[in-house]
C-alpha cells in the first residue's frame, strides 16, 4: 500500500532475501504469479517472509486455530498485537482452491472475494464458480452456496481466460428479509437474497433473484436476448446502439471501467431490483433486474463539471454509496452520493420500475474555500485524488479518502500525503427521502480537520491509488481501514493526539487481502474488523491490537514493508500491557472522534499491574503444586506477600483463577460436527473434571488457610469463586437435561413441527446456539469454535444465557407455530431454567459453610439478567394460557407444573434481590413494586387455572361433587400454598381459604404469615371488612387480639367494640366520642369510601347523642383518673348537640335547613348561623355554644364574640326605649322591668351571672364586662363596655345599656333587686 518516500539501502537484502525463499512452483504453498512479480514493482515492496502459516496446510492447521501464546500449557497469555483467525473458508471452497491452482497456470490463475456487512455473508469467485457463505457462522453450521457463473458473460466465452479481467468483480447482496421490523442482527441469519454481479471491465452482469430457492438459483443475465433499455429522451423501448453482445461499452477509450456499484429492492415486486454503476469516464447506468429480464439505461455521460480538474475524467467518478444503509419498504424513494474528481453529488432515485432520478444537491470538497474541504492551489500541491467515500455514525457522517501528490521545495523530493476529510450534515439541514427539488444551500460542513494517515508517502501510479478502498466503523470506534490493490489493510484511529496505524499482513502464503467488513454486535456499536483473505480465511483484528499495536505514522509503512521502528512497537507494548490480564468481563472502548481530538477512553477494564501478574503467577505456581504434592506449607504467607489479597471482586487473583478453571476451552473438541456434539460423553467429562479441579482448588483455599483470609477481606471474590462452583454444578444438570431431552427426542417417531434439524435439536438447543453465537460475536478468539462447545465452556458466563431468554426468546419460540408445540417448547425452557437455579440453591445449601457473610451481596442469579430471563419465560406462559383449554387435561397439568416451578425460583430470586439492596441501605421501591406486581400476577394465574381444573372437571357433575372437588384442590395447590407462603401472596391465600371454606386454615396462616403490618391477618381483616362480614371479623379478634386492635384503628366504627371486649373502657369511650363528633359518615371509618358496620345507622344528631351516652357509661365503667373531666366534656358535648337542634328548629329558612340537614356543624358554623338571622332567641343560643366550648376556643375566638355582643344590642331599640324611659319618667322598678327583657340583659346574666355555667373557664377571662375590670386581666384589650360605646345609640342610651349589662351580671332574683347596689343614677 501506501509507502513513506525514505531510502533504499536494504534493496540488495530484501532482493537476496527473496531468492532464498522461493517455493518450487507446483508448491501448494508458492505464491501466485502476481505475488511473484519484480522486486522493482513498486506495488508489492518487500513482502516480509514470515508471518502467519496458511491454516489449511495438514502440518499447520492446529498452529493457524491456537495463537502461538496458548501451544503451552498455561496458555492463558496471547499476543496482545496479533489478528485473530477466526475462520476457515467452507471445504467446498478450500477444495475448488485445490483443485483449481492444480488445473491452472500460475500466471493465468486469480482468486476474487468480497465481504457483505449488513447480511454478514462473504463470497468467493474460484474461475467459473461463485461461492457465498456467512463469515460468522461456525464450521460446523455453515453452509455455503455455489454459484455457477454462465460462460455467455466474456466475449472470449470464458472470464478466466484473461487474466486482467480476474480480479475485477463487484458484487451486491439484496437482502429481501431487511425489512423485518425487529430483526437482531445478531440472531437473525440471512435466508433469502439476491445477488448481482458485475464485472468492472468486461461489463456483464449477472442477477441470481434468490440464491436460497432452486428456482431464485438460476442466473439472469445482460446477454440475454430479451433484455432491452429504455434510451433517455423519447420514452420508448428499443435496442440500443451503445451496448455491444447486450452489454453496456463506452463511447470513449476502451479502458474505462465500471468503479461502483449498489442495488436497492423494490417494494411489492418479487425478487426484483434497481442498481445503478458509475464508469470511469463519467458515466452513470442504472439497472432493473427481475427474475425473468435484466433492462439497462445510460443516465448521461460526462458527469464531472466544467469547474473540475482537468482529469480527462479519467478514473472518475469514483464511488456511490447510500445515504442510508437501512432501507424500509415503506420507502419509496432513496438517496445516494456519488464522488467526483472534486465535489460529492446527492441523487434521490425511486425504488420503483421508472428510474425517475433527480439531483438534489452538490458540494464541492476540492477548490480554493478551504473551509468547505480541501484547499487546492497550495504551494508544494500538484494534484488531489479523491479515492473512496464511506458513510458512517448511521448515515451521519461521510469520510473521503484523499490522496494529495506533493512536491518538496526544499529537496526537490516527491511524495503523496493520504489524509482523511470527514463531513457532516450541518444543523437545521434536513432533506427528505421523498424530496425531488433541487437545492442550492451548503447543505455539508467540516466535522473536523483534515485527518493526515501519511504525511510523506512514496509516489505511487494512479492506478495503484484508485485500486484503494475505504471502511469506516469498527473498533476501536471512530477507526477506519484502507485496503489496497496489493492485497494489504492498514487500520487508521486517532487516538492520544495523533493518528495511528496498524497494519494487518500475512504471509505470501496466505495471499492477499480480499474485502473487510464488521463483525455485527448487539450493543448499539460496530463489533471489531473483519478481514477477509485470499487463502488464509477470515481473521479479526481485535480492538486491543489496534490500541497497542498502532503507531503513529510514518514510522511503520502502510505498505507491505516492516516496521523502521519495531522497537518503539516492544516499548509500546511494555508500557501499556494490561488487557490481556483485565477483569473477566468484555473490554470496550470509546474512542472520541478523531475530529474532537479527544483521547480514548476504556469502560469495564481494571488496569493490572505487575504485582498483579505476579501474584497470579505465584498462585498458579502454588496450587499447580498442590495438585501434584498435596503441600500447603507456607502459602498464605507467601500470597500475602505478593499483595494476592489486596483485590476485591472479578480483579482478585483467586476469583480469576476460579474463573481460568471453569471457563477452560477444551482442546481436543471438534468444530466439525453438528448438534451431535451434545450427545458425546467428552461434553458431560469435561464439565465434570472442570468441577473436580474447581472443588481441588477450594480444597487448596481452606488448607492454606487462604480461605479464612477471604473470608475476612475479599468477600465479593470469594463470593464468585463459589458461584462458579454453583454455574458449574448447574451446566453439568443442564448437558444432562439436554441429553436427555435429545435422546427423548430421536426415540420419536413422528414430529410435531419443524424440520428434522430443528426437531433433533428444539428449544434448549437452539437457545444454547444463540448463548454461544452471541459469546463467538463478542470474543474474536472464539470465532472458529462452535456455539455449543463456546457455550459449555463458558461456564462464568451463565448469565448470558437469560440474557438472550429476555432479548432473542421469539428466534426460539415463534408465535406462527402451532399452540401445542408453543407449549412443548416454551416448558422446554422453563425447565431448563429451574434446573439451573435450583442446582446453584442446592449446592450453595451444601456448600454454606464455604460461604462468606452473605451481608449486602447479591446472588447471581438474583441479578437483574436471570431474573429478566425467567420472566420472559414465565410472561410468555402466562400469555399461552387462554389457549390453555384447548389442550388435553395432562398437557394442561404438565404446563401447570412448569409454571409454578418457574413461579417458585423466579419470585426467590427478587426476594434474594430485595434482601441484598435493604442490606445495602439502596433506595428498594422499584424493586419492590416489580416484585409485586410478578408475583401477584404469576400467583393469580396458577390459582385461577388449579380452579378451572376443578370445574372442567366436575362441571355438571351430581353427588360427591363438593368433597371431591375440596380435596382435588387441596391436592393441586399445596405447593402454590407454600409459594404464596414464602413470598406474602395474600390474595392467593385468601382465594384458596375461601374456596376450601376453611377456617382453621385461615387462622393457621394468620398465625404463620405475622408482619411488621400486621402480615396476613392484617390483610384477613381488611377483606372482611370490605365485604362486610362484620361477624366473622369480630370473632377473629378473640384470637387475634392485638392484631385486631391494631387494624381498627382506622375504622373507628367497630374499634369500640373489640375495646369494649377486651375491657378496655377508657379507650372505647374516647373511641365512641370521636365517633360521635365526626364530621361525615366516611370520616366514621379512616378508610375512604368505606361504609359504616350497619347501613341501619346513619349520623344523625339522635344517633350521635346515643353515641356520646354510650362513651359516658363506658368512661363510668372505666372510672380512671380524668373520669371527671370526662364526663364533663361528654355532657358539653351533648349539650351543643342539642344547641344545634334548636338552632335548627328556629332557623326560619327551610332551604337552609335542608342543606344542613343531619350534618354535625362544628360550634363556629353554629355560631355563625345565629349571627346571620335577625331572631332574638337564636343571637342568645350564640352564647350558650361559647359556654360549652373549651377556653382555648373562647380564646381563639374573641372577635367572633364580640360580634355576639354587637348582634345583641342589636336586637333592641334602644332610642325607643330612651325615650320612652325620659317621657314616662321611669322608676328603678319600671326601669329593671323593661331592660330585663332585653338581649343585652339576657346575654350578661347567660356570660357573666351567678348563675352562668361554662364548660372550662368564665367569659370574664376573655372578655371584661368593663374598662376597670379589663385592667386587672392584661391579656384582654377590649370589654362590653368598649363595644357598646361602639353603638350608634350609646350617646343617648348609653347608660340604660350599661345599666342592662351590669343588672345582668348580678341578677338572681326579684327579692334581691332592692339589695342591689347599681341604679340609675
Amino acid at each position: 500500500m501506501f509507502s513513506p518516500g525514505t531510502k533504499k539501502s536494504n534493496f540488495s537484502a530484501r532482493k537476496e532475501r527473496t531468492h532464498l525463499h522461493t517455493a518450487p512452483p507446483d508448491s501448494p504453498i508458492t505464491p501466485l504469479a502476481e505475488n511473484q512479480r519484480s522486486i522493482h514493482d513498486s506495488s508489492i515492496p518487500n513482502r516480509p517472509s514470515t508471518g502467519t502459516p496458511a491454516p489449511w496446510a495438514s502440518r499447520l492447521s492446529v498452529l493457524a486455530r491456537i495463537p502461538p501464546a496458548r501451544k503451552s500449557e498455561k496458555g492463558d497469555e496471547i499476543d496482545p498485537i496479533q489478528p485473530i483467525y477466526v475462520g476457515e473458508f467452507p471445504q467446498v471452497v478450500r477444495d475448488e482452491q485445490t483443485s483449481f491452482l492444480q488445473k491452472r497456470v500460475p500466471g493465468g490463475a486469480w482468486i476474487s472475494g468480497g465481504m457483505d456487512s449488513e447480511t454478514s455473508l462473504a463470497w468467493m469467485i474460484c474461475g467459473n464458480r461463485l461461492f457465498i457463505w456467512s463469515f460468522l457462522s461456525p464450521a460446523s453450521s455453515r453452509k455455503c452456496v455455489d454459484l455457477d457463473i454462465p460462460t455467455n458473460v466474456s466475449e472470449n466465452g470464458d472470464v478466466t481466460r484473461t487474466s486482467g479481467h480476474g480480479n475485477n468483480w463487484l458484487l451486491c447482496v439484496l437482502n429481501w428479509n431487511s425489512t423485518n421490523k425487529g430483526a437482531n442482527k445478531i440472531v437473525q441469519q440471512c435466508n433469502s437474497a439476491g445477488i448481482i454481479l458485475f464485472n468492472q471491465k468486461t461489463r456483464a452482469l449477472i442477477y441470481w433473484p434468490d440464491i436460497y430457492s432452486e428456482s431464485g438459483t438460476i442466473p439472469v443475465t445482460n446477454t440475454d436476448d430479451s433484455a432491452v433499455t429504455f434510451s433517455p429522451g423519447d420514452g420508448k423501448t428499443t435496442p440500443n446502439k451503445q451496448w455491444s453482445r447486450g452489454r453496456p461499452t463506452s463511447n470513449s477509450t476502451e479502458s474505462s471501467y465500471f468503479n461502483s456499484l449498489i442495488a436497492s429492492v423494490i417494494p411489492d415486486m418479487h425478487n426484483t431490483c434497481i442498481a445503478l454503476a458509475c464508469t470511469s469516464n463519467g458515466e452513470l447506468w442504472k439497472f432493473l433486474c427481475s427474475p425473468t429480464f435484466i433492462q439497462h439505461e445510460r443516465i448521461f455521460e460526462d458527469m464531472l463539471c466544467d469547474g473540475g480538474q482537468q482529469l480527462g475524467s479519467k478514473g472518475y467518478p469514483r464511488s456511490l454509496s447510500w445515504c442510508s444503509q437501512h432501507h424500509s419498504f415503506e420507502e419509496t424513494r432513496r438517496q445516494f452520493l456519488l464522488l467526483t474528481d472534486h465535489e460529492i453529488q446527492c441523487f434521490s432515485v425511486s425504488c420503483s420500475t421508472d428510474f425517475s432520478l433527480s439531483k438534489l444537491w452538490s458540494h464541492e470538497i476540492i477548490g480554493t474555500d478551504g473551509e468547505s474541504g480541501i484547499q487546492k492551489g497550495l504551494a508544494g500541491q500538484k494534484q488531489i485524488w479523491p479515492l473512496d467515500l464511506e458513510i458512517g455514525n448511521k448515515g451521519k457522517v461521510i469520510t473521503v479518502l484523499i490522496a494529495t501528490f506533493c512536491k518538496d521545495r526544499v529537496s526537490s523530493s516527491s511524495y503523496i500525503e493520504y489524509s482523511l476529510l470527514t463531513m457532516q450534515y450541518k444543523a437545521g439541514v434536513n432533506i427528505s427521502s421523498d424530496s425531488t427539488e433541487q437545492t442550492h444551500e451548503r447543505v455539508l460542513e467540516k466535522k473536523a480537520p483534515i485527518q493526515v494517515i501519511i504525511p510523506k508517502a512514496r509516489v505511487e501510479p494512479e492506478d495503484f491509488l484508485f485500486s484503494m478502498k475505504l471502511k469506516v466503523g469498527g473498533k476501536p470506534s471512530g477507526s477506519a481501514i484502507i485496503l489496497s490493490g496489493d492485497g494489504t489493510a492498514t487500520v487508521s484511529h486517532y487516538w492520544r493526539n495523533a493518528n495511528r496505524l496498524y497494519q494487518f499482513d500475512l504471509p505470501y502464503d496466505a495471499g492477499k487481502v480480499l474485502d473487510a467488513s464488521i463483525f455485527p454486535s448487539d450493543d448499539g456499536e460496530d463489533g471489531a474488523w473483519a478481514v477477509l483473505t485470499e487463502k488464509a480465511g477470515v481473521w479479526a483484528i481485535p480492538e486491543k491490537a489496534v490500541l497497542l499495536g498502532g503507531v503513529e505514522p510514518p514510522e511503520r509503512s502502510l505498505s507491505r514493508k516492516g516496521s523502521s521502528n519495531e522497537g518503539s512497537v516492544q516499548e509500546e507494548r511494555r508500557n501499556f500491557s494490561f488487557t490481556g490480564n483485565i477483569a473477566p468481563r468484555r473490554a470496550s472502548s470509546e474512542a472520541w472522534d478523531a475530529g474532537d481530538r479527544q483521547r480514548t477512553v476504556f469502560t469495564g477494564i481494571a488496569r493490572r499491574t505487575a504485582r498483579d501478574e505476579d501474584s497470579e503467577e505465584l498462585l498458579n505456581h502454588l496450587f499447580h503444586d498442590f495438585l501434584l504434592l498435596g503441600q500447603v506449607s507456607g502459602v498464605l504467607d507467601k500470597l500475602r506477600d505478593s499483595g494476592a489479597f489486596e483485590r476485591d471482586g472479578e480483579t482478585n487473583v483467586f476469583s480469576r483463577i476460579s474463573k481460568s478453571i471453569v471457563d477452560t476451552l477444551a482442546k481436543h473438541w471438534t468444530t466439525t460436527r453438528g448438534v451431535e456434539i451434545v450427545a458425546l460423553s467428552v461434553v458431560s467429562s469435561q464439565l465434570i473434571d472442570k468441577q473436580q479441579k474447581h472443588q481441588k482448588f477450594l480444597q487448596f483455599l481452606a488448607l492454606s488457610k487462604c480461605h479464612e483470609e477471604l473470608c475476612t477481606r475479599q468477600t465479593h471474590a470469594l463470593q464468585i469463586i463459589l458461584e462458579h462452583g454453583e454455574k458449574l454444578a448447574g451446566m453439568i444438570k443442564l448437558r444432562e437435561l439436554q441429553s436427555m431431552i435429545s435422546e427423548h427426542r430421536s426415540n420419536r417417531t413422528v414430529s410435531t413441527y419443524s424440520s428434522s434439524e430443528g426437531d433433533i435439536s428444539g428449544p434448549l438447543w437452539e437457545l444454547i446456539q444463540l448463548v454461544g453465537e452471541r459469546a463467538r460475536r463478542n470474543t474474536v478468539l472464539l470465532m472458529d469454535r462452535d456455539n455449543a462447545e463456546v457455550f459449555y465452556s463458558k461456564v462464568s458466563d451463565m448469565e448470558e444465557l437469560f440474557y438472550c431468554l429476555d432479548k432473542q426468546l421469539e428466534y426460539v419460540i415463534s408465535e406462527a407455530m402451532p399452540f401445542g408445540v408453543q407449549f412443548q417448547r416454551v416448558c422446554e425452557l422453563s425447565n431448563a431454567c429451574v434446573t439451573i437455579i435450583r442446582t446453584a440453591m442446592q449446592y450453595k445449601n451444601e456448600h454454606h459453610m464455604w460461604y462468606p457473610s452473605p451481608d449486602g451481596l447479591t446472588p447471581w442469579y438474583c441479578q437483574t439478567v436471570v431474573r429478566s430471563g425467567m420472566w420472559k419465560v414465565a410472561w410468555f406462559m402466562l400469555h399461552l394460557l387462554t389457549e390453555t383449554n384447548n389442550l388435553d387435561r395432562s398437557t394442561r397439568l404438565d404446563f401447570h407444573s412448569h409454571l409454578e416451578l418457574l413461579a417458585e425460583v423466579l419470585l426467590e430470586a427478587y426476594s434474594g434481590a430485595v434482601t441484598a439492596k435493604v442490606e445495602r441501605g439502596e433506595e428498594q421501591k422499584g424493586i419492590l413494586d416489580e416484585y409485586w406486581a410478578r408475583r401477584d400476577a404469576l400467583l393469580n394465574a396458577l390459582y385461577q387455572q388449579v380452579f378451572s381444573f376443578i370445574e372442567a372437571r366436575y362441571q355438571g357433575s351430581s353427588e360427591g361433587t363438593e368433597e371431591q372437588n375440596e380435596e382435588i384442590f387441596r391436592k393441586l395447590s399445596s405447593d402454590l400454598l407454600s409459594i404464596a407462603k414464602r413470598h406474602e401472596g395474600y390474595q392467593t391465600l385468601w382465594n384458596m381459604c375461601c374456596e376450601l371454606n376453611d377456617s382453621e386454615l385461615l387462622k393457621s396462616l394468620m398465625h404463620e404469615s405475622m408482619g411488621p403490618k400486621g402480615g396476613y391477618s392484617n390483610f384477613v381483616f381488611k377483606q372482611l371488612y370490605n365485604i362486610k362480614q362484620f361477624s366473622k371479623l369480630m370473632r377473629l379478634g378473640e384470637e387475634f387480639p392485638e392484631e385486631l386492635l391494631t387494624f381498627l384503628k382506622q375504622h373507628r366504627d367497630l374499634l369500640w367494640l373489640h375495646q369494649v371486649f377486651l375491657h378496655q373502657f377508657s379507650s372505647a369511650s374516647e373511641t365512641l366520642h370521636l365517633l360521635s363528633l365526626s364530621q361525615n359518615n366516611s370520616s366514621m371509618s379512616a378508610s375512604e369510601g368505606a361504609e359504616s358496620f350497619d347501613n341501619s345507622i346513619k349520623a344523625t344528631l339522635s344517633n350521635r347523642k346515643r353515641l356520646l351516652h354510650l362513651s359516658k357509661i363506658a368512661a363510668v365503667a372505666g372510672n380512671n383518673a380524668d373520669y371527671d373531666t370526662k364526663l364533663r366534656r361528654i355532657e358539653a358535648d351533648l349539650k351543643i348537640l342539642k344547641l344545634q337542634e334548636e338552632i335548627l328548629n328556629l332557623l326560619p329558612d327551610e332551604e337552609e335547613k335542608q342543606n344542613i340537614g343531619q350534618r354535625l356543624l362544628t360550634p363556629a358554623d353554629l355560631i355563625e348561623l345565629c349571627l346571620k338571622s335577625e331572631n332574638k332567641d337564636l343571637s342568645l343560643r350564640a352564647f350558650d355554644v361559647f359556654a360549652w366550648t373549651s377556653s382555648s376556643f373562647l380564646k381563639s375566638n374573641t372577635s367572633l364574640l364580640e360580634d355576639c355582643w354587637r348582634n345583641a344590642a342589636n336586637q333592641d331599640q334602644w332610642d325607643q326605649i330612651y325615650q320612652s324611659s325620659i317621657a314616662e319618667g321611669w322608676s328603678d322598678e319600671e326601669t329593671l322591668e323593661i331592660l330585663r327583657d332585653t338581649a343585652l340583659f339576657q346575654a350578661s346574666s347567660r356570660c357573666y351571672g351567678p348563675e352562668a355555667e361554662t364548660f372550662e373557664g368564665g367569659f370574664d377571662e376573655v372578655l371584661p364586662l368593663r374598662q376597670e375590670n379589663s385592667e386587672l386581666s392584661k391579656e384582654s384589650n377590649s370589654t362590653v363596655e368598649t363595644i357598646l360605646m361602639q353603638h350608634k345609640n350609646f350617646p343617648d342610651a348609653g347608660k340604660l345599656m350599661l345599666t342592662a349589662v351590669m343588672l345582668g351580671s348580678v341578677q338572681v332574683d326579684d327579692t334581691k333587686m332592692d339589695e342591689s347596689p347599681f341604679t340609675m343614677d
